[in-house]
């Protein structure tokens, strides 16, 4: 008879325990990326007996079977902060404390301190690669997200693309082969380096040195001795010629060439001659001196004194040498019978910026927007999987930690190897259903009144019992 008491009160513990996990649940409904626990209930080993038709058991009861965790997304709630992030799919966030301890979470709230660290509310530092913010590529293994560097470096200028249309009705203001190259006066003390009649037409574009200090590229154009072809020359500023040798009227010439219109108005030939600052003109040779399909000329603005600050600038009209011939690109200049004109122009290179906002995107990517216009790529956080990760163990502040039945970590890019992507702005709400655990809670109450009931029954058996033997 004892039995069923036994039974009943192996009920009434598990069940304890049971509600225990709900009302763990229900009091962390509101908890970011938490994950509902599920308590499960198995049968005691029975007790072996006889009976009239042969062997048989009876049940001691129940205890608790195992605790497990529904790792299910919850729903994603959108944040006023850039760096708020959630894992939409299978995978945690990786982070480490100070001693160097590794821990895992999906609560994607996390910041920078004032030491530049990424870290989450409990100010653990969030992991994940560097990235070259030129390529974009990894750098090297995992380790802590740390912002060193609260500034984008500049960046040299090596393309400059400029589209023009030169008019077709224009006169020859010069006359002769290089006339617009002699016209030029570098070392004129009143700044006038070329007369305004000397030329058809100029445009200008801005380029950065190694420093980041920007400076004035022009060229001037003037119609050649025939229709069809046009005089030009490339120059800077005489004053921040900084090439070792350049002197008197070369200061400032970068180069000298030609363009030739075929009957539609598109180049069809093209060349070019560079200038050492001293007088020294060097052609061109399309098969050997192209860069990229490009003639080049060669400012220095700093003057270093092995020629190692000197520039390579492309020369890019929208034609190209692809080997064979000079190519058009989409836009391409032209020469038409209408007023010369630039139509776009563009550089690469910057100055020196400050970081001004971070961004991140669905890889998990930390982005830097800077005051000279630039967005890097800095980081790429990291975040793992585990082949068994009902075994991790809660240690408290939204973190699990490894165990040996959970398994090493295996870390991932988001969006790689069954990883989930990241979802920028969000964090992740916890995935616990109020509806399910009130339904527990009934299932619970309505248990513990039937095995209460159980214990009553036989406490009134025993006392019959008592009663009828005394």
């Amino acid at each position: 008879m004892l039995n069923g008491i036994s039974a009943a009160i192996s009920a009434i513990r598990t069940l304890e325990k049971k509600l225990s996990v709900t009302a763990n649940n229900t009091a962390n409904v509101n908890t970011q990326g938490f994950k509902a626990s599920n308590a499960s209930s198995v049968e005691v080993f029975p007790q072996n007996l006889s009976t009239a038709a042969g062997a048989a058991q009876i049940g001691r009861g129940t205890t608790l079977g195992q605790i497990s965790q529904n790792y299910s997304s919850g729903s994603f709630e959108p944040t006023s902060s850039a760096t708020d992030m959630a894992v939409g799919g299978t995978g945690f966030f990786i982070v480490k404390d100070s001693e160097g301890a590794e821990y895992y979470t999906r609560d994607g709230q996390f910041n920078f301190d004032k030491d530049g660290r990424f870290v989450n509310t409990s100010g653990q530092v969030v992991q994940g690669w560097e990235l070259d913010p030129n390529t974009g590529e990894t750098q090297g293994s995992i380790k802590d997200v740390t912002l060193t560097s609260f500034t984008s470096p500049p960046a040299e200028t090596s393309h400059g693309k400029t589209i023009i249309n030169l008019n077709a009705d224009a006169q020859n203001r010069t006359g002769g082969t290089n006339a617009l190259a002699s016209a030029w006066d570098g070392d004129n003390t009143a700044g006038n380096h070329i007369g305004d009649n000397q030329y058809e037409y100029n445009t200008s574009i801005k380029v950065y040195d190694g420093i980041g200090s920007t400076h004035e590229i022009t060229f001037y154009f003037d119609k050649g001795d025939n229709a069809s072809t046009w005089e030009y020359i490339v120059a800077n500023k005489p004053a921040e010629d900084q090439r070792l040798g350049a002197s008197g009227d070369n200061l400032g010439l970068l180069a000298r060439g030609t363009l030739v219109f075929d009957s539609s108005g598109a180049i069809s030939n093209m060349a070019m001659d560079t200038n050492d600052g001293a007088g020294n003109w060097v052609a061109q040779d399309v098969t050997t001196d192209l860069t990229n399909g490009y003639f080049t000329y060669r400012p220095d603005f700093q003057g270093a004194p092995d020629g190692s600050t000197q520039m390579s600038i492309q020369f890019d009209f929208g034609t190209f040498y692809n080997g064979s011939q000079w190519a058009h690109e989409s836009l391409s200049s032209t020469q038409h019978a209408a007023q010369s004109n630039t139509i776009y122009a563009s550089t690469n290179g910057y100055g020196a910026g400050d970081l001004q906002s971070i961004g991140t995107n669905r890889d998990g990517v930390i982005t830097g927007s800077y005051s000279n216009g630039e967005v890097l790529d800095l980081f790429q956080v990291a975040i793992a999987k585990f082949n068994n990760p009902q075994a991790l163990n809660k240690i408290g502040n939204n973190l699990y930690s490894r165990t040996t039945a959970s398994g090493d970590a295996i870390p991932g890019m988001p969006g790689t190897n069954g990883l989930g992507s990241i979802i920028p702005g969000a964090l992740e709400q916890s995935n616990v259903d109020l509806a399910t655990e009130a339904v527990k809670l009934i299932m619970i109450q309505r248990s513990l009144q039937a095995n209460l009931s159980v214990i009553r029954t036989e406490d009134e058996l025993i006392g019959d019992i008592i009663d009828i033997i005394s």
